[in-house]
């Protein structure tokens, strides 16, 4: 007999949402897009993006974040895997990946006929039927089954949960923790408070106000590159470059590092628009000129950045999913790290252990100084992705992973050999070149960091529309138009965020737009100065870390009154 699995082939047939819900509890890989159900689970070893950025759209409207970070060409391609559609609204699940529970249409009946079975035997016979159980939505009635699942292993499904609550090895909750629980809902009744509301006529009149504003911007031709701009940026590199080979071959080697760490930091700017199919818009030129950049000139992997990348543009400032705020344990900028929460990027538990314990009551203190050694864990990360093969393996992006391969092999040739062994005489010098080149790229991190530290970081639910979460969790810096060069671009994240494809060099014109359409759907447009946003994190941070040392004098007073008992 065929299974629900195979039933609904045509792309034309109407499905129900109990029906996807079922192909999702039978492990597939179930997105929408364009009122389009697209099955994609024969993509996923094949996303040159990573599959993770795919798994936290399954059971989703993924209509604005594919738009968002793809090209004309992948959108039509993604077609090809529809095998329905659907008729309305559609009310978002929540992701396996992200914890989220889903049966088959069979486990449903069984479901509802053991209620039914519990209710007749619990209840009073001359009670009367409550009748408006009967019109329960689909998210009330997912809500009630997944409360009843957390106690019943029996009714596990493929979709596990990745929430620090459903750890293992779980402690008792003490007053500190219960603490941090209500710290954790205080942030939320505030984010609530300060953001639009999440009924589905509000969220649905941002998502088309969000689309006619990405038509004006295609209209006023901000996706358009500026080739002129690049030539400018060709002209900064080339003079970097130079004076970093002139020092060196005079013998002034702190200069020489200078300049050589002032040319790692500009082309970053470059490699990140490759990566988002900035500058022409063709996925393989672009993809090309990335890994020139960033693996051959700088020793950095393009398609690691890629899969990082892409989730955390998905997933902003979620402290379980996003990897670009998951630091334990050196930072924590939410007090939901100290449960140890699982990375459902990196597959672990982030173990809030001693280590961590210590660190994060100095974070605050040690944050300029442990961003100095930050492109030291990217080596690291690099190579970690091509060693391992989390790229694609198959498909077109399969063979980027021996190009990348082949410029790690290249700048390691012409930086590690030529430069540092073979131009340099003595050990002290080469050390001290090594590290400064190195030391001098931390502003990079400095404005990534900026941009996310400082904002929310609360679960709103999958309610929440894509341009609301990348509007509440990204903030834009302040600064004069001649010092855009500095910035690369990523003082103007909030904008970047709403449009990834967006050339760099559009994003202040763009940014304009995107202030009048904050105005106009009433979402709180973060803007801070270069200090004063550095402020903000060192604030949260400072937080967080106060936050550390309070849970540990609780934990340490609760432990010396157990012990005291015990006499």
């Amino acid at each position: 007999m065929a299974t629900n699995s195979t039933r609904y082939t045509r792309k034309d047939t109407l499905l129900s949402r109990r029906q996807i819900e079922t192909l999702i509890a039978e492990g597939r890989s179930i997105i929408i897009k364009n009122g389009k159900v697209l099955k994609v689970d024969a993509w996923l070893p094949y996303h040159p993006g990573g599959d993770k950025a795919i798994m936290h759209m399954v059971g989703r409207d993924a209509t604005d974040e594919v738009h968002a970070l793809h090209s004309t060409e992948a959108l039509n391609r993604m077609d090809k895997f529809q095998i329905g559609r659907i008729e309305g609204r559609w009310e978002n699940f929540i992701p396996p990946i992200q914890g989220g529970k889903f049966w088959t249409e069979e486990e449903d009946i069984t479901e509802c006929s053991v209620q039914e079975v519990d209710d007749q035997s619990s209840s009073d016979p001359e009670s009367s039927v409550d009748e408006n159980i009967f019109d329960e939505s689909d998210e009330q009635r997912l809500r009630r089954r997944n409360t009843k699942a957390t106690n019943s292993s029996s009714r596990a499904t493929s979709a596990t949960s990745l929430s620090s609550n459903n750890v293992s090895d779980q402690k008792p909750i003490d007053a500190g923790l219960a603490s941090l629980d209500a710290r954790t809902q205080k942030e939320l009744d505030f984010d609530l408070a300060k953001y639009p509301s999440l009924d589905s006529t509000t969220q649905d009149t941002i998502v088309q106000k969000y689309r006619l504003l990405n038509e004006r911007l295609q209209a006023a031709g901000l996706y358009q590159c500026n080739y002129n701009a690049y030539m400018i940026e060709i002209a900064r590199y080339t003079l970097l470059f130079s004076l970093f080979l002139y020092f060196l071959h005079r013998g002034w080697y702190l200069p020489s590092a200078i300049a050589l760490g002032c040319f790692w930091h500009q082309l970053v700017f470059t490699a990140h628009d490759a990566g988002h199919m900035g500058i022409t818009h063709s996925y393989h030129v672009d993809t090309v000129l990335g890994i020139i950049i960033a693996d051959f000139l700088g020793g950095l992997s393009e398609g690691w950045w890629k899969r990082n990348h892409n989730v955390h543009h998905i997933v902003t400032n979620s402290p379980e999913h996003d990897p670009d705020i998951e630091h334990m344990p050196f930072f924590a900028i939410s007090h939901r790290f100290f449960t140890s929460l699982r990375s459902s990027y990196y597959d672990r538990v982030m173990t809030y252990d001693p280590v961590a314990k210590f660190m994060l009551r100095f974070q605050h203190y040690m944050y300029y100084p442990l961003l100095t050694f930050g492109r030291f864990n990217l080596y690291v990360l690099s190579w970690e992705y091509i060693l391992r093969g989390l790229g694609p393996r198959k498909g077109p992006a399969a063979w980027h992973r021996w190009l990348e391969l082949a410029g790690q092999i290249f700048f390691w040739t012409w930086f590690g050999y030529f430069t540092v062994y073979r131009s340099i005489p003595t050990g002290w010098d080469r050390f001290v070149f090594f590290m400064v080149s190195h030391m001098v790229p931390m502003v990079v991190h400095v404005q990534i960091t900026l941009s996310h530290f400082a904002m929310s970081t609360s679960d709103m639910g999958p309610a929440e529309s894509f341009p609301q979460k990348m509007l509440r969790t990204t903030m834009d810096v302040d600064c004069p138009e001649w010092l855009d060069f500095f910035h690369g671009g990523l003082q103007f994240q909030a904008v970047h965020h709403l449009f990834p494809r967006l050339p760099r060099h559009n994003l202040r014109e763009a940014q304009k737009l995107v202030i009048a359409f904050c105005e106009e759907v009433e979402i709180p447009y973060a803007l801070f100065g270069f200090v004063d946003g550095n402020k903000e994190v060192i604030g949260r941070l400072g937080d967080v870390a106060r936050q550390a040392r309070i849970l540990a004098e609780c934990q340490r007073v609760m432990s010396t009154q157990a012990d005291f008992g015990m006499h």
